[in-house]
């Protein structure tokens, strides 16, 4: 029964990660968020092409989506494993949702939720989730830039882990997230600024700043572009 409940948990986590409420959110202010700003389907596109209210909403909200699913695990009485697969479905929705073409967002926000309300409802160490808030605070207070934080911050999950002798399959759990967060920014739709640099900057590009150039002003401002098949 506990597993039916599981797979049932992984099914909803991953229908409720697709539904893409920064577009439906942006859309109703009359922006298409896949062609504008940085053409990302996630909060801080929202953020910096309607408002700052509505961009912190929709955050609040992926944040809350994956935290949500993983207390719910809790309570249906699944172990920390189960509950961090169900948060990693809801991340693998937010990525690639099945409504949007399987073209999502970066899951940011879905995995700092799932991160911090973890070891909170299983009693086990905090320490990876304060040394994600430290590394995540310090840089956007030093660099107003959070890319290579998040990296570092979710890198740092399984290794606590590991450390702290906690259940293998939980570290393994923590290493699917990582590499879903990784596999997300390096496979990005090609931009024209891209297609402009060597396939090896790109992906270093992609994996550090988690965009395909390393200025982020240029980035971010780039000129309108009418994506194929957003029209």
């Amino acid at each position: 029964m506990t597993t039916t409940i599981w797979i049932i948990m992984m099914i909803a986590g991953y229908v409720l990660g697709s539904i893409p409420a920064s577009l439906l959110a942006a859309r109703a202010r009359g922006i298409d968020l896949r062609r504008f700003g940085t053409y990302q389907v996630g909060a801080g596109n929202v953020w910096r092409t309607t408002s700052r209210r509505l961009g912190l909403a929709v955050g609040i909200y992926d944040f809350c989506k994956g935290a949500a699913m993983v207390l719910y695990g809790y309570w249906l009485g699944l172990d920390a494993t189960q509950q961090l697969a169900i948060g990693l479905a809801v991340v693998a929705g937010h990525n690639w949702p099945v409504f949007l073409r399987f073209h999502g967002g970066r899951g940011i926000a879905t995995s700092g939720g799932i991160i911090l309300v973890m070891p909170f409802i299983n009693n086990t160490p905090i320490w990876g989730v304060v040394a994600y808030l430290i590394i995540l605070v310090s840089a956007m207070v030093l660099y107003r830039s959070s890319p290579i934080a998040i990296l570092i911050g979710v890198t740092l999950q399984p290794i606590v882990t590991a450390a702290f002798g906690l259940p293998f399959s939980l570290t393994m759990t923590y290493t699917a997230l990582l590499l879903v967060v990784i596999i997300k920014r390096l496979t990005a739709q090609k931009s024209a600024e891209g297609q402009a640099i060597s396939f090896w900057r790109l992906m270093f590009n992609r994996l550090i700043w988690d965009r395909d150039i390393a200025d982020r002003s240029a980035w971010v401002n780039r000129k309108h572009e009418v994506k194929k098949g957003t029209a």
